[in-house]
């Protein structure tokens, strides 16, 4: 017993840098999966299903209409739109009832985010449906300031409805502006909304949901439980979802895109909104579900909540390089070499994979030195992780955007 206890510490340890070490190797698999040729064919439906377009909006009036726009070209004369101006303060509900869609107005003291917001939305649907007799085939989400891809709309909502399982477009955002942070920012969007994804799809395995361009048959929307105010309210739907037996499938040639806020103000509200909300999902949600998915039969579903438990890439950076330069200082005075080579292993991982997708997808938005500075950059974003500690964001504010 005493030499048990002895060599408990070095176990602990071990354990933590396996825990380290182990999303960053994901990382790894899913940047060398999505690298194979397209391997799994997406069917199309032999005719267009009836789509019902819900626009969640909160003070969206200087922004609505190119978006309403885009959405209604892509539409057919039995679809609709059903705008939800939600604890608006502006002009949205009046700017969207100027084109040919439903606008429905919600107002609530507390109950306060996107996902009551799509809620409402739905429940509308379903009056509607009732009213009329005739239920669309498919619900798709779109946020109120996205620029759609051609035949986006059409396209996932083939997909949704010849699957049955909800559907999440590859969905990009872009740097307002050229400075080596923006870019960054983007190159990071890319790996987490496409690259990663795009692995998991090549075998079979479900992907998360993103907040806008997804696509859920109507048997799906209508049991959705989207009614929340989790900051993360995507991601957290994604994985509910799958419990419920209908995992997100990527539909990667259709592309939704937006563009990053260009206020410094509106960038820090933007990105705690995002990396509180997920490490929120992390450290909240993700031991339970990482538990209930290790049952028999679910495998699919471990990985996927594996990819959601993921931290954010620079947060997990910045943990393997102190957790790597903790066990070299091990290593040299207690000897300990295993936690060490698992550490390294982990730090090797994800510079590979940063490399290889830097080299493949975004060659075209940062080279790999510029990508070698970042560190020194991201070093900036460690406020924005001690705050998640001592003072985390829990209620859901809107992008302060410029116009």
């Amino acid at each position: 017993m005493p030499e048990l206890l002895q060599g408990l510490p070095w176990l602990i340890v071990l354990l933590l840098s396996a825990l380290v070490a182990v999303p960053a190797l994901l990382v790894l698999a899913q940047v060398l999966l999505a690298l194979l040729p397209d391997r799994r064919a997406l069917p199309e439906f032999p005719r267009p299903p009836r789509i019902a377009v819900v626009m969640p909006a909160h003070n969206e009036g200087r922004g609505l209409r190119p978006t309403l726009m885009q959405a209604l070209a892509q539409l057919g004369a039995t679809d609709r739109i059903v705008v939800v101006a939600d604890n608006c303060s502006d002009d949205t509900a009046a700017q969207a009832r100027e084109f040919d869609v439903t606008v429905v107005e919600r107002t609530h003291a507390t109950e306060r985010g996107k996902g009551y917001a799509l809620d409402f939305g739905v429940r509308e649907l379903e009056r509607l449906a009732q009213e009329t007799g005739q239920a669309p085939d498919v619900v798709i989400i779109l946020d109120a300031d996205c620029t759609l891809g051609s035949r986006l709309l059409p396209r996932i909502a083939a997909v949704a409805h010849a699957t049955g399982r909800p559907v999440q477009a590859t969905y990009l955002m872009s740097a307002a502006n050229e400075g080596l942070k923006a870019r960054v920012a983007e190159f990071a969007m890319r790996v987490k909304n496409l690259v990663r994804p795009r692995g998991m799809h090549q075998v079979g395995l479900p992907c998360g949901l993103y907040g806008t361009g997804m696509a859920f048959p109507w048997e799906v929307a209508v049991q959705a439980p989207l009614a929340s105010g989790h900051l993360a309210e995507d991601m957290q739907l994604g994985v509910r979802l799958a419990q419920l037996g209908a995992p997100p499938l990527l539909c990667e040639d259709a592309l939704v895109t937006s563009v990053f806020a260009k206020s410094s103000e509106g960038e820090a509200s933007q990105r705690t909104r995002w990396e509180h909300g997920h490490l929120a999902m992390l450290v909240g949600e993700g031991p339970r579900l990482l538990w209930q998915s290790m049952r028999p039969g679910r495998g699919a579903q471990l990985l996927q909540v594996m990819d959601m438990l993921v931290p954010p890439l620079a947060l997990l950076g910045m943990l393997l390089v102190g957790w790597t330069l903790v066990q070299l200082l091990l290593a040299l005075l207690l000897g300990w070499t295993a936690p060490l080579v698992l550490s390294l292993l982990g730090l090797g991982g994800l510079l590979l994979a940063i490399a290889l997708a830097q080299h493949r997808w975004a060659a075209d938005i940062l080279t790999l030195g510029e990508l070698a500075r970042a560190p020194l950059i991201l070093l900036a974003k460690v406020p924005l992780y001690l705050r998640f500690v001592v003072k985390r964001q829990v209620d859901w504010v809107r992008t302060k955007r410029d116009v």
